[in-house]
């Protein structure tokens, strides 16, 4: 059993699930350790991902745990032995590793969901706005470390996955550079919109009795819906969310600003206005 240095967030989530499926069984640490034959500290390294778990072992756990749940035993496994080398490893030791961990997540991603309020979704952004919000980070990024996380920004802007976008009005009107930023920066969610696996919808500012545009979230799609992940931005890194609860609380609440938004085609046309209003 190699011990990693640092697990990444969905490494960690898969011990997160092996303990979630060992408490439900109502075993102890102990218990799950004498099943595998391994000591208790190299049971919670597992269940920490600190360190790898094999097909074998983890399929003999979840027999040892009577999880019946195929579809998501073969899912946990699938993540066991995904032996991916992206892209944003050469980040490593570069970039926070809350960058990398998105990274990861919407390689591995079914389809992603994105809340914004006062910044255009990163994903969406132009290189010139993304410098610009970048760049107003307090204290204040080296030359370096800002032409990185643009580089990075771009990388993850190659996808294919579905993608809808929820956007108030207050994050395409907010001037993060220029005149000339902005103006890019709504033609390019113009174009982007006409993609085909891309959703652009808008909350404008007249909504009445709307009081739900309070905070930014990423939701990730994962192979099934108890492996879907929100993240949210934090003060000192991105938190990443996964317990059914919340993970059910996200998914109304996008629902419901889904339902409350413009549909794609006036979305369209309200960027549209805003753009020749510049």
């Amino acid at each position: 059993m190699v011990l990693r240095r640092q697990p990444t967030a969905r490494q960690m989530r898969l011990g997160i699930e092996l303990r979630r499926l060992r408490e439900a069984a109502g075993l102890t640490a102990v218990d799950a350790a004498a099943l595998l034959g391994v000591n208790r500290v190299q049971m919670s390294q597992i269940e920490s991902g600190g360190t790898g778990v094999s097909e074998q072992r983890l399929r003999r756990l979840a027999s040892h745990y009577a999880c019946t749940d195929t579809e998501f035993i073969n899912a946990l496994v699938a993540m066991a032995t995904d032996r991916t080398r992206g892209w944003w490893e050469k980040y490593q030791g570069l970039l926070p590793t809350s960058f990398l961990d998105l990274s990861e997540l919407e390689h591995h991603a079914r389809f992603l969901r994105h809340v914004a309020i006062l910044y255009v979704p990163g994903l969406l952004q132009t290189e010139d706005y993304s410098r610009a919000v970048f760049s107003s980070r307090l204290p204040e990024l080296t030359d370096e470390e800002l032409e990185l996380r643009i580089r990075h920004r771009k990388a993850r802007q190659e996808f294919a996955i579905p993608y809808e976008a929820v956007i108030h009005e207050a994050a395409l009107r907010i001037r993060v550079s220029d005149r000339a930023t902005s103006s890019a920066q709504l033609a390019r969610l113009l174009r982007l919109s006409e993609a085909e696996h891309i959703t652009v919808r808008v909350i404008p500012f007249d909504l009445d009795g709307f009081a739900r545009a309070s905070s930014t979230m990423t939701y990730v799609g994962g192979p099934l819906p108890k492996l879907d992940t929100v993240v949210r931005d934090a003060p000192h890194g991105s938190v990443f969310v996964d317990s059914e609860a919340q993970l059910a609380s996200y998914r109304t609440r996008f629902r419901k600003l889904e339902a409350v938004s413009l549909d794609p085609d006036r979305s369209r046309d309200f960027i549209h206005r805003l753009a020749k209003e510049l």
